[in-house]
């Protein structure tokens, strides 16, 4: 999108969208659900302007099939989805894992399970999102906050997805998607935009996984000329299914160890607030957004409160978390799910200090939670 010095007035569907295309996704594949719809419409309308290619697909199954076989031809490819969609993707998600097909999926996540609350915010798609395929599969997921983020984070979902050749998962929420902000949009030629690496090697040299410590590796496409061949079986460097140990045990742990040894360059995280104080609240997305809300009231009222916000949901925040959690009196964790980043938190505090209080705050029911809901948990501790 072209910069404007002016506001422009945007959905945070329309920004996922935007941000899509401006990182140079070119071909996507979806089937419409509440409340990601506006996504796959805009990606209909505009992606073949800039010469990409939309397919409207028979189901969700079908859409991670076809941006995975998009990304084989060398295309960036997304879909856009929520819950029910992500649940039917699962096995096509470890599958674009276990052969390193860079892809985006976006999930918009809303009140489940099954049919749910499908017009209403949720945010009980966090532990889905790292674990819905089995096996021991690495997981990239962003969590933008604001309509901005989402058309910012879209495109570093894209660049990770690129440059780890993996499927990286974008997760916003029905309230965020559907909200409009006033945003100005970045110069593009000042945003880094990440291509996958091409192969400059003679065709007989290049393998397809080769054991690269720094985990940036060629990536081959149908059609460049380069022989290798693609299965969800352990495969060896060259694609081939194989049962030989040392050849597996390579396969897995570099799909483990390009997400696990690259934690400096994958997590993003926003400190807002006082770090000194002794409230302390963990929190993501949409609900975010009341946290600091509730810090700013505090702090008209001479209290102080700091804001512990991950970008990057997985790899999760662990550092972070013991960084600016540990040592404080109280932690609240407001969150519109039954506990899925506390269960995070306390795992990584372990077992809690008796001068240390966490106080889960958290619905299921579609509604928000409010700052003055976090202010009153709050009050005791000050």
């Amino acid at each position: 999108m072209e910069k404007t010095d002016k506001a422009v007035l945007m959905q945070g569907n329309e920004a996922i969208a935007r941000g899509a295309v401006d990182a140079g996704i070119n071909f996507f594949a979806g089937y419409p659900i509440t409340p990601s719809t506006e996504i796959t419409e805009f990606m209909s309308r505009e992606l073949t302007k800039r010469g990409g290619v939309f397919l409207q697909m028979e189901d969700e199954i079908a859409s991670i099939a076809a941006i995975i076989g998009a990304s084989l031809a060398g295309a960036k490819s997304m879909t856009a989805t929520s819950g029910p969609g992500i649940s039917l993707m699962a096995e096509g998600i470890g599958y674009a894992k276990m052969i390193e097909q860079p892809c985006v999926v976006v999930n918009v996540m809303r009140g489940g399970p099954s049919t749910g609350l499908p017009t209403q915010p949720s945010q009980a798609d966090i532990q889905q999102s790292r674990w819905a395929s089995h096996g021991d599969a690495p997981a990239i997921v962003l969590y933008p906050a604001s309509v901005l983020e989402c058309y910012e984070l879209t495109i570093r979902a894209v660049n990770l997805a690129e440059k780890y050749r993996t499927c990286v998962i974008l997760l916003s929420d029905a309230m965020l998607g559907h909200m409009r902000e006033p945003i100005t949009m970045p110069d593009l030629n000042n945003v880094q935009i990440i291509d996958r690496i091409k192969p400059t090697i003679p065709p007989e040299w290049y393998k397809h996984y080769p054991d690269n410590p720094k985990y940036r590796a060629p990536l081959a496409s149908f059609g460049d000329g380069y022989r290798f061949h693609v299965t969800g079986l352990a495969h060896d460097a060259l694609g081939f299914p194989t049962t030989r140990p040392d050849e597996i045990k390579i396969m897995a742990e570099r799909l483990n160890n390009k997400i696990l040894q690259n934690h400096k360059d994958l997590v993003q995280v926003e400190i807002f607030g006082d770090e000194d104080a002794r409230v302390a609240i963990f929190a993501a997305g949409i609900t975010a957004r009341a946290a600091k809300a509730a810090i700013k009231t505090a702090q008209q009222h001479g209290k102080k409160m700091l804001l512990v916000r991950p970008l990057t949901i997985w790899p999760f925040p662990d550092e972070a978390v013991t960084k600016y959690l540990s040592d404080k009196r109280m932690i609240i964790i407001p969150e519109l799910s039954q506990g899925q980043l506390s269960h995070e938190v306390k795992r990584v505090l372990g077992v809690s200090k008796k001068t240390r209080r966490i106080v889960e705050l958290q619905k299921v029911t579609g509604e928000l939670i409010s700052p003055e809901e976090i202010l009153n948990s709050s009050r005791e501790a000050h």
